[in-house]
């Protein structure tokens, strides 16, 4: 009942839907919305529950809280000091954030853009592609550690072409940070709460950065 393996083209095949449509300028600001209503129908139609497959505050919460801190504090040291400055001396351009150049200096700009950061992509993309979409591969594939590195790779080339709208640097930059975060998912037995602490804090520093002038490409 949990796996439904028959359920699985028919999944895909709505992500791809969202992503084309997404792509051809139907989707009004994000994807993830539309990617977890077919997440959440899915786990439906297999007994299963957001707690399940993480939403979950365990005992040791505070631990994981922590956890996500210092992984989101890590995780964007080294984009910002190592995978950035690197794709950017093989590639020769950052990653494309034109769209966040109005960022720079607007306080209220920046407020709205940390709270759509902490429910769109914290919540609704941990949610979407380490709480669903990485179990859900890796069952297909199997139980043991093969399955898992296999889904790590499947699931986070996708999360890196979901950004594609930044050009190849921000695809292979998100792609890095999936496989992170997935990592980070079931290092903490598989619970939420770490990644989503770490992307929701890794992304407010970048959105930072951006308002105070600092970030590569961002307002020039």
């Amino acid at each position: 009942m949990r796996l439904r393996p028959e359920l699985l083209p028919i999944e895909i095949a709505l992500f791809a839907a969202v992503f084309w449509a997404d792509e051809a300028g139907y989707v009004p600001l994000s994807k993830t919305p539309f990617l977890f209503l077919i997440a959440w129908a899915s786990l439906r139609l297999r007994g299963l529950r957001w707690r399940d497959v993480g939403l979950r505050l365990a005992d040791r919460w505070p631990r994981l809280v922590a956890i996500g801190v210092a992984a989101g504090i890590g995780m964007w040291l080294l984009e910002f000091f190592f995978t950035m400055p690197m794709l950017h001396r093989v590639l020769g351009y950052w990653p494309d954030l034109s769209e966040f150049n109005d960022l720079v200096g607007n306080a209220a700009l920046l407020a709205i853009y940390l709270a759509l950061n902490w429910v769109l992509a914290a919540f609704g993309e941990e949610m979407v592609w380490r709480g669903y979409a990485l179990p859900r591969i890796a069952g297909f594939f199997g139980t043991g550690t093969g399955a898992w590195v296999l889904a790590l790779v499947i699931v986070n080339v996708a999360f890196g072409l979901a950004h594609l709208y930044q050009g190849p640097s921000g695809v292979i930059q998100a792609t890095v940070g999936g496989v992170l975060l997935g990592i980070l998912y079931i290092a903490t037995g598989r619970n939420l709460v770490a990644p989503i602490v770490a992307h929701g804090l890794g992304n407010s520093i970048d959105f930072t950065v951006m308002y105070l002038g600092l970030y590569p490409g961002v307002g020039v």
